[in-house]
Formats: structure tokens, sequence, C-alpha cells
């Protein structure tokens, strides 16, 4: 609702002036797309090939309100199934995967684990070597940039931890790019159909 649905407000707003209506096709959520999760799962790999594998992968995603999850969003538990999927992939490279949320404001309880308090409660009990991949974030922000690659890096080493890396989001990788371009070739073809 926070994302996609006020997406899909903003459009329907700004269509209620116009006098013909373009088709459109709204892709509410991508979250278990198979593209989407080798996508993701490459990326990380690759990062592997430079850098030693973590004893932890943190896949940390955009928080929301906890309240929102009770009204029935969905997001939280596609959240959660984007890092089974990935998860799952990455059984056989034997890294342990933990999924947190970050970015919450206020005073109201967001969905859990909290991203700040997973790397201060992973530091403080002996886990040296962190990797954090935002897969719920299509390109790098002030958000993976400023809060979690050095806000979260300075707290997990004020609370012990050594090795801190952020894996950069999907951005412009070229299994990422193909599966957009799939999408609007997809579309494309229909709405020529159509005519």
């Amino acid at each position: 609702g926070s994302t996609a649905g006020s997406v899909f407000d903003e459009v329907a707003r700004v269509f209620q002036s116009f006098r013909w209506v373009p088709n459109l096709q709204f892709i509410g959520s991508y979250h278990d797309n198979p593209v989407f999760i080798d996508a993701c799962v490459a990326r990380i790999r690759r990062h592997w090939e430079t850098a030693p594998k973590p004893e932890r992968l943190m896949l940390s995603f955009h928080g929301t309100p906890k309240k929102f999850l009770i009204d029935g969003d969905p997001y939280y538990c596609q959240c959660l199934a984007t890092s089974r999927l990935i998860a799952t992939q990455l059984e056989a490279d034997g890294v342990e995967v933990v999924t947190t949320f970050q970015s919450r404001f206020g005073k109201a309880e967001w969905l859990q684990p909290y991203t700040d308090k997973t790397l201060e409660s992973l530091a403080h009990d002996g886990i040296k070597d962190v990797q954090i991949f935002c897969p719920g974030f299509a390109a790098d922000c002030l958000e993976t940039l400023e809060e979690i690659a050095m806000e979260g890096e300075e707290i997990f080493h004020e609370m012990g931890g050594q090795q801190f890396t952020t894996i950069p989001c999907l951005n412009d990788d070229d299994e990422w790019v193909a599966l957009l371009v799939n999408w609007v070739n997809t579309w494309s073809k229909i709405e020529v159909l159509s005519h």
C-alpha cells in the first residue's frame, strides 16, 4: 500500500485530467519473479568472487509500520518470500542468511527484526564479518548508501564487528535490465495487438 498502492493512486489521479487514457499495465509486485531472484543471487555471488564470503549475509528491506501488516498489507510476507528464495539458492554456498528491516521512524512498532539492532546483536554475539544486500531497492540510494553502508558499518564496528560490506543493489545489472525490457516488450506486444 505504501509503495505500489501510492504510485497507482497518483497515476490514476493524473489520468483523471486526460481526454484519452492510454493502456496501462500495472505490476503490483515482482518479489518472487524467478528472473529477479536469479539476478539478486548472481549479484551476491559476483560480489563473492572478489570478497570472501561473510559469516552472515543480511538481506535488509525497507520497513513499514507493523500496523500495515495487521491491516492486511502483503509486503512483509513478500519480503520473507524473497529472502527465502534467495537463501534457498545460496544454501550450497554455506552462508547463513538473516532478514531485517530498516528505515523506521516515529514511535510506532515497525516490521522486525530491525537492521540496526540486528547489527548490534550480531557483533555482540561475536560475529565479526557481515555483508548486507538490499533486494527491495532496485537501485542504490540514500537509504542503501548512507543508512546501510555508512551508519550500518558504524554501528557494527562500534559494537565490536570487524568486517562490514554492502553489496550494491541490482542497479544496471544485465539480468535486471533484461527483466525490465521483457516486461516492456510483453506489454508493447499486447498493446499493438489490441489496436
